[in-house]
């Protein structure tokens, strides 16, 4: 391996100093079974976890192998079985001991290790307490409440954990209502992705499926933290590595997941202490720089095109599938070595070295995470990796692609069928012939509108399908108040967490089964299905008894609403479609026909049934009907480069963390345990700053728009990042990030690139 400063970590700063996987994985599986305390079944259900005829993980979105493992459950993912199945409850009693505002006073962790909600609950203002009520009062009290608003001031938000069917049933009812008020986590973070990668390909998905892994031989990984966020991914790369595929990283942060992997499945590897280094090469990027460094991977294969007189340009491909190459091979041309490498914070030398690694390799796979999505320009992050893929025709065929790597479980099927907020995206003539409505055909809130909403007042209503909303957007501190203008809030949840506690003039808490709890409705237990980040549909079904007898399913809980909300249909079967979800599946496959043929019959396929990508078979839906190149107006995906006075923050996520749900405080792959009351930085910018590590610090945005926001007591800890770079954790920070500071396309908060100021 080289020698060079990319590659190495700086020992004297804190890291990981053992392989991804291996006994530290095991040893933090164990803790959380002491922590949480699961019911007995948990290990039955963990073996289950992931396999045809099993429950599929509620963790990430990361594919299902057709053959699976003995455990085909990662770190995280038991992490997120065992936090459902905790044999802790949250019951009325609970709520009867706190006022409202007294549970502000705790912690995001200590609500949620509360344990399970157990019965419906209503707010009381008069006490400014929870408590108890029934199903049908809370149904019929929100159909009331939903009746008497504009169905144009409602927003319907949706986790990315709800199924397929929850999902069809909820856009339904959205629809039916009268809006197309649709956001969904992925506006905070893959909007950028459905948005930007779907303008140059056509596609709103990756277009590589999970044997591709086995024929590519270069993987280029951009802004994506495996080892945290999709652990059993590590597998593929580790079987890729062994046959000879070469992996280059780029990534401000170095993370353990990419850099080294012990496979706690293998004996031999865990006995002998043998682990598989994932990463060739491990290039810091400066944060906002991946266009630049991008571009710099571009030039040096065109440059070596030139040197061999052609043939490295897949020049026929590009004449029959792309567009836009002249304007795109000019500004390549043109664009100079030292503004690449000042814009990237990384050497010509390495960029070029990488740029010959791609040149020399038959079958590129371009990997992607929030890194690149949430950027202000995060779009032309997308399109400058579909431009490098471009030029070798590395996109359509088998071993190469370009490749998103989602988040939630199901954040990607939620949008295949119809949580969208916009309309063009949904079939609605299908929707208005099946149902005998008129749909809404104006567009939706965003994410970041639904915020706006709430602040300024036209939103008056807000439903929740899971999720912690409210902890989850950016600028926390000017929305919180905000949420007491409104006329109702409805919260459908597993565990109690800070947007529960942001209650408005009527405010419902409905609690639900989780995913590997039994699922019993009238025709028998009930099988649900989600879609993975390689767009194959998984079946899933729970066997857990639930953790209360008042809980209740999605569908149900979102049939209950509707039911008394909306006027009587005869099309619209809502007691049937809750007593059989494969009526609804039915459903799915008629609105769908090209995605969800024999939609039923393939529930529990092995490995899951893949639903297609036109992109993958070279067929373009863009504008041009080609892929298109495009000349980025930037070298920067920063919205607001920092200032000499300013630093770019990056937020992060915990290895004891998915999402908003804090597991723990052991951020075991970074080397750090930590209160999470902390900010990164690299030891020659604290001496610069005139601080001391370990000193406490305020952070303030350094966005100028009439606004201040500071986030007050964090702790300095020196780590390896790139110069001008500070990080913090993810949501603790998100205060700084301005609701108008986002993806120009897709309005992904910008939460990977905002600059900000140090205070002593």
């Amino acid at each position: 391996m080289s020698d060079r400063k990319e590659t190495r970590q700086r020992e004297e700063l804190p890291h990981y100093d053992a392989p991804a996987g291996g006994w530290g994985s095991l040893q933090s599986v164990a803790r959380h079974l002491g922590q949480d305390r699961p019911d007995k079944g948990a290990l039955d259900t963990l073996m289950r976890q992931n396999k045809p005829g099993g429950h599929m993980c509620t963790s990430c979105a990361w594919a299902k192998p057709p053959n699976p493992h003995v455990a085909e459950f990662c770190e995280n993912g038991a992490k997120a079985t065992l936090w459902d199945l905790t044999r802790d409850r949250c019951t009325p009693d609970f709520f009867a001991r706190h006022t409202v505002e007294e549970l502000k006073g705790f912690s995001d962790y200590e609500l949620e290790m509360q344990g399970r909600l157990t019965h419906p609950m209503r707010y009381d203002p008069e006490t400014d307490k929870y408590v108890e009520t029934t199903w049908d009062a809370a149904f019929a009290g929100i159909g009331e409440r939903l009746k008497a608003l504009d169905p144009k001031s409602v927003v319907f938000y949706a986790s990315g954990r709800a199924s397929l069917e929850t999902s069809y049933l909820y856009a339904l009812f959205a629809r039916l209502y009268g809006h197309n008020n649709l956001p969904d986590s992925s506006n905070m973070c893959h909007e950028t992705t459905s948005v930007g990668l779907k303008e140059v390909t056509g596609s709103p998905v990756g277009t590589c499926v999970l044997s591709d892994f086995d024929h590519c031989d270069l993987i280029l990984f951009f802004g994506q933290n495996t080892g945290t966020n999709s652990p059993r991914f590590l597998h593929p790369l580790r079987a890729a590595k062994k046959r000879g595929c070469r992996i280059v990283t780029f990534n401000p942060v170095r993370e353990a997941g990419l850099v080294t992997f012990r496979d706690p499945q293998n004996p031999v590897e865990m006995l002998a202490g043998a682990e598989t280094q994932i990463s060739d090469r491990y290039l810091q990027v400066r944060p906002g720089g991946d266009i630049a460094a991008l571009m710099g991977l571009c030039k040096r294969v065109l440059e070596i095109d030139g040197e061999q007189g052609g043939g490295v340009l897949d020049r026929t491909f590009m004449a029959q599938h792309t567009s836009g190459w002249p304007e795109f091979e000019k500004m390549v041309r043109d664009t100079p070595w030292p503004e690449i490498e000042r814009a990237s914070g990384l050497s010509q030398e390495d960029l070029a070295e990488v740029g010959e690694m791609y040149a020399e390799s038959e079958k590129v796979i371009g990997i992607y995470g929030m890194g690149l999505t949430q950027h202000v320009h995060g779009s032309l992050n997308i399109a400058m990796l579909v431009n490098l893929l471009l030029m070798r025709g590395n996109i359509g065929r088998e071993g190469a692609g370009i490749s998103p790597v989602r988040g939630h479980s199901n954040v990607q099927g939620q949008r295949t069928v119809g949580i969208s907020e916009k309309p063009d995206l949904v079939p609605l003539d299908k929707l208005e012939e099946m149902f005998g409505f008129t749909a809404p055909r104006d567009e939706g809130t965003t994410t970041v509108e639904a915020v706006k909403g709430v602040m300024d007042g036209t939103v008056k209503g807000f439903v929740s399908l899971g999720g912690n909303f409210a902890r989850a957007i950016p600028d926390i501190g000017r929305a919180d108040p905000a949420w007491a203008g409104l006329d109702i809030n409805v919260q459908i949840a597993t565990k109690l967490n800070r947007s529960h506690l942001l209650v408005g003039k009527e405010t419902w808490l409905l609690p639900c089964l989780v995913r590997a709890e039994e699922d019993m409705q009238a025709t028998g237990p009930q099988a649900v299905s989600m879609e993975d980040s390689l767009s194959h549909i998984h079946g899933s079904q729970g066997r857990r008894t639930p953790a209360s007898k008042m809980l209740r399913s999605e569908p149900f809980i979102v049939a209950g609403i509707a039911k008394a909300t909306l006027p009587g249909n005869p099309k619209v079967k809502w007691d049937d479609w809750v007593a059989d979800y494969a009526l609804v599946r039915d459903l799915i496959e008629e609105t769908y026909p090209d995605k969800f043929e024999n939609f039923n019959a393939r529930l529990f396929e092995a490995g899951g049934f893949y639903k297609g990508n036109p992109a993958r078979e070279r067929q373009w839906q863009t504008e041009t009907g080609r892929a298109i190149f495009t000349a980025p107006k930037t070298l920067s995906a920063l919205g607001q480069d920092p200032g000499a006075d300013s630093y770019t923050l990056v937020t992060l996520r915990s290895n004891d963390q998915f999402n908003t749900t804090i597991y723990g405080f052991d951020d075991r792959l970074r080397g750090l345990k930590t209160d999470r009351q902390v900010v990164l930085m690299n030891p020659e910018m604290i001496e610069r700053a005139g601080l001391a590590e370990g000193q406490r610090v305020t952070l303030d945005c350094a966005v100028d728009d009439g606004h201040a926001r500071t986030v007050a007591g964090l702790k300095v800890i020196a780590y390896d990042l790139p110069d001008g770079c500070v990080a913090a954790y993810y949501p603790e920070t998100n205060p700084l990030i301005p609701l108008g500071y986002h993806d120009e396309l897709s309005k992904t908060p910008a939460y990977k690139g905002v600059p900000v100021r140090i205070r002593g």
